[in-house]
């Protein structure tokens, strides 16, 4: 598939965003030059979610292996939290996860109407 034809991943499921997911979006917010680097140090939505608990320590390392500009890397802090915040406020649009059956559509779409924050948290699968 080429790029012109690579569908940008759903912001609202960026937390299930695979490498190449990642890849694309970093390409949208003008650092595309890392597309390489995060696929080769496998950085997925998950990934990035956790992030925000990383402590400086970890922080430093993610720069390092990533050969991320300071500058870079706080536009990226800024895209993610941008995603994050928009999610939370229900400026995105809801849709079924790629996981659940279709016949649950109507379910999910209704649930994460009425409770906003559910949209974030309950996409992810907890063992």
């Amino acid at each position: 598939m080429s790029k012109d034809k690579e569908k940008s991943p759903e912001p609202l499921d960026f937390f299930i965003w695979t490498v190449e997911d990642v890849g694309l979006w970093l390409e949208e917010i003008n650092l595309g030059g890392y597309r390489q680097i995060f696929k080769e140090n496998g950085i997925n939505g998950e990934y990035l979610e956790g992030m925000s608990m990383f402590t400086t320590e970890q922080i430093l390392r993610f720069i390092r292996k990533c050969h991320m500009k300071w500058g870079d890397f706080i536009t990226l802090c800024k895209e993610l939290r941008r995603i994050k915040v928009a999610c939370l406020k229900g400026e995105q649009k809801v849709r079924r996860p790629w996981w659940a059956p279709s016949c649950l559509s109507m379910v999910f779409v209704k649930a994460s109407k009425r409770n906003r924050q559910s949209r974030v948290v309950s996409l992810k699968l907890e063992p």
